[in-house]
């Protein structure tokens, strides 16, 4: 519902004027008219020559207000762990500060055998669907396939910044590094229910969601983004379903893997 701003008498007179209902969706539209014709009659005892600019100066400090204090709100939900990238002085060599270096981006192709790994379609049994229907690949799986590609400690994930923290979500920037060579960035982000104690779980899931929006500038699990690859792997392998909510009782059509015989708690297939 929109929220009244508190105007003048000035203010009350030219809005009867334009039948118009002072709201910050048509404060503008009332400036541009009071602009236009310079000045507008009021039937207040206030003088021509004033009240549109005392309007405009009334107008302008209730959404400046209103701007200023919604902003204040913004800024205060918003914090940081302080937990920003740091690179030690004492490292023997010319050590990379990952946190805003891209070493090695683009610089040449990865040989064939590490090629054929990364872009290799993924295996049917692999593939999961959530119940509003989007696929995706467990975040397990992909460290696999860096893993087999470019060996365990071969690859890993930089941060580039501190990670936020809103009431209900924390995001983080990572890098994928690769053979010593940036490969990409993505920010990760995660919501989270229950306060600041579940925060280190959010924290982990803000990190493999990071992984996996890198993984696919090397084009790993490249065709759940296809739509084509999407509508025909559906069809052949899941169903979409009436469920009912086992507490709250709501009915609601969701997708589920054909091979899987029930539904995840809470639901139930009807």
């Amino acid at each position: 519902m929109m929220k009244k701003i508190v105007y003048s008498n000035a203010t009350r007179g030219i809005c009867s004027r334009y039948q118009l209902y002072l709201t910050p969706r048509n404060y503008s539209t009332l400036v541009r008219k009071i602009t236009a014709e310079g000045t507008i009659k009021n039937p207040t005892s206030e003088s021509k020559g004033t009240t549109a600019q005392k309007t405009s100066s009334s107008l302008n400090e209730s959404q400046s207000g209103a701007t200023s204090q919604g902003n204040q709100n913004d800024m205060s939900a918003l914090r940081s762990l302080g937990d920003a990238p740091t690179i030690s002085k004492e490292l023997p060599g010319e050590a990379i500060n990952w946190s805003d270096s891209f070493h090695g981006l683009g610089r040449e192709p990865f040989p064939r055998d590490i090629a054929d790994i990364l872009l290799a379609p993924i295996a049917n049994e692999d593939i999961e669907i959530k119940p509003d229907g989007l696929l995706y690949l467990p975040e397990i799986k992909y460290r696999r396939i860096l893993n087999r590609a470019f060996g365990p400690g071969g690859w890993g994930l930089a941060p580039r910044t501190e990670t936020l923290i809103t009431p209900k979500q924390i995001s983080r920037e990572y890098a994928l590094i690769c053979h010593g060579r940036l490969v990409s960035v993505a920010r990760g982000e995660q919501d989270y229910f229950g306060g600041d104690e579940k925060i280190n779980t959010a924290l982990e899931g803000c990190k493999s969601n990071a992984l996996m929006r890198c993984c696919k500038d090397l084009g790993i699990a490249s065709e759940l983004w296809d739509p084509g690859f999407i509508r025909k792997w559906k069809k052949e392998f899941c169903e979409e379903i009436f469920a009912e909510h086992i507490t709250t009782k709501k009915k609601k059509k969701l997708w589920k893997l054909k091979r899987n015989p029930t539904l995840e708690y809470p639901y139930k297939k009807l």
